[in-house]
């Protein structure tokens, strides 16, 4: 097992999330059940499925469960273009 709080990757997945989470703010309310739903549940999932990989039995589990993350940012880099491409947040704010 690992402790996910001291891995780098986790802290930033943290950091990200958090960024995340005030560039939502911005966004259309009647974007709240769309894609701000969508892009939380995004983030969120990144530094989730790095701790409960970190909390399973072996190497091999960890890995997947890090996998699963990596496809969760992929999925929040195509929601961030989405927004950016249509003009719902201030561009500077997005660099995908």
């Amino acid at each position: 097992m690992h402790n996910f709080e001291k891995l780098l990757f986790w802290q930033k997945s943290i950091e990200l999330a958090k960024q995340i989470y005030i560039v939502c703010g911005d966004l259309p309310n009647e974007e709240k059940f769309g894609l701000i739903s969508q892009i939380k549940r995004s983030v969120v999932s990144i530094p989730s499925n790095i701790a409960e990989g970190a909390g399973r039995n072996n190497d091999r589990e960890f890995y997947h469960f890090l996998g699963i993350a990596n496809a969760s940012s992929f999925e929040l880099q195509t929601q961030l273009i989405l927004i950016r491409e249509l003009g719902m947040v201030n561009s500077e704010k997005i660099t995908v």
